[in-house]
């Protein structure tokens, strides 16, 4: 990679610039994020099980333990992109680091004294999950500062594939290391993880600006209020949340009807059920591996649209699945949705990073996610009410034209008439 610099003399020379993976500072918080996923997908298993089989839990106490542990995002997103605007980005992900190895640290510390219980479980999830409100806010804030413009799509690809690959392996390891050395033990390893992705922060060497002060009378419900105004006031971005909000009602029905449907309707064995979720995942890594190039030959915008409207119309033949080996057509349908939306989430949230300016980052990145995360628990109600009115089958169908469809917000819109991303001018 190349860009224009001006020497001694004025004249215009081109410059060599190395690429992701030998620039330092990315690595870093690459290699952190990693770790960080890996070992909160763990957790996502381990946590669940700690209050099964230590606590005995009910069904009704485990469903309200997984709702605390994403609650945050509806309640704590608005006020933590404005709070995130007004601090360095890279501190706050050290901070959020070090709460989350103290939080996640207490459950196998009470545990080895046998003074835990369900309330400390369900004020860890929710601790836990109002640190991760703030370190995801800050890291997709704090990329643009650490990286060209023209790196955001390939940067958010590899960041992407690590999302999926957490996703992937993560819930293995952690049903291992529950076999291995018990739910609580297990939790050990999310609390390390937490440790080295916070080493890797501090090792960046890359000095963050410090956002401009704002007036001292300034309250905070203004400051949300101008992102969401940004947000909603901007006639692609408007199209995008409202894309990936409808996107993400649909997937929650998907993902309420989907074990469903294996186990009852095609009658899959628990064990192959997994191997299936499994496989489909690796559409979501061929995406993340992909987009990038895709992106150079379709055009950084103008992928948004095409990554759902063409892309994504293969996922509808996972509903057409029978017993037996037509089986094999649920993974591959949901492959396919998963490459889509990978490559969709990328390019997007690129063209997010590359318009908003930087004082806006974090409440832009906010309001976009508590938009498009506030529908995928309505989508998974209106799926299991639909799935009973009408058949799981039937409501997979329309499930999966749904996610489709959501592509035609973005289609209708200025992005339509566009190949790239526009690049900001250099002030």
């Amino acid at each position: 990679m190349t860009e224009v610099a001006n020497d001694s003399q004025g004249v215009e020379t081109e410059v060599e610039r190395p690429s992701l993976w030998r620039q330092r500072d990315f690595m870093l918080l690459w290699s952190g994020l990693t770790l960080s996923e890996v070992g909160s997908a763990v957790t996502r298993v381990a946590l669940p099980l700690v209050a099964v089989v230590v606590l005995d839990a009910s069904t009704f106490q485990v469903g309200l333990l997984t709702a605390a542990t994403t609650a945050a995002f509806a309640v704590f997103a608005l006020p933590a992109g404005a709070i995130v605007d007004r601090h360095r980005k890279r501190s706050l992900m050290i901070v959020c680091d070090l709460l989350r190895l103290l939080i996640l640290g207490s459950v196998p510390l009470a545990a080895a004294f046998d003074v835990l219980t369900m309330g400390q479980l369900y004020m860890v999830a929710l601790a836990a999950g109002v640190c991760t409100v703030f370190f995801d806010v800050s890291y997709q804030s704090y990329l643009p500062s650490l990286i060209r413009t023209d790196e955001l799509m390939a940067a958010n690809g590899k960041l992407g594939t690590t999302q999926s690959l957490a996703q992937l392996g993560g819930p293995s390891l952690g049903g291992g290391l529950v076999a291995l050395v018990g739910a609580a033990m297990a939790i050990v390893v999310d609390a390390l993880s937490y440790a080295l992705s916070m080493l890797a922060m501090l090792g960046i060497r890359r000095r963050e600006e410090p956002p401009p002060p704002p007036p001292a009378d300034e309250p905070l419900s203004r400051r949300i209020t101008e992102g969401l105004r940004f947000v909603f006031g901007h006639p692609i971005l408007r199209r995008v949340v409202i894309c990936t909000g409808t996107g993400n009602l649909f997937g929650g029905m998907t993902a309420a009807l989907a074990m469903v449907f294996l186990v009852r309707e095609l009658h899959v064995g628990p064990a192959l059920t997994g191997l299936i979720l499994a496989v489909s995942a690796i559409g979501g890594i061929l995406g993340g591996m992909f987009a990038g190039r895709l992106a150079e030959r379709v055009g950084s915008a103008r992928i948004i649209w095409v990554s759902l409207l063409v892309f994504s119309a293969p996922q509808v033949i996972a509903a057409a699945a029978w017993e037996g080996w037509g089986a094999l057509l649920f993974p591959l349908g949901w492959a396919c949705a998963g490459f889509a939306y990978m490559v969709y989430n990328i390019a997007q949230v690129t063209y997010r990073q590359s318009v908003t300016p930087p004082e806006l980052m974090g409440r832009m990145n906010a309001a976009v996610r508590w938009v498009v995360w506030g529908t995928m628990p309505i989508g998974s109600l209106l799926g299991g009410a639909l799935g009973s009115l009408i058949g799981v089958r039937p409501a997979l169908v329309v499930a999966f034209a749904g996610s489709w469809a959501a592509g035609w917000f973005v289609f209708f819109s200025p992005l339509r008439r566009m190949r790239d991303i526009p690049r900001p001018e250099a002030g």
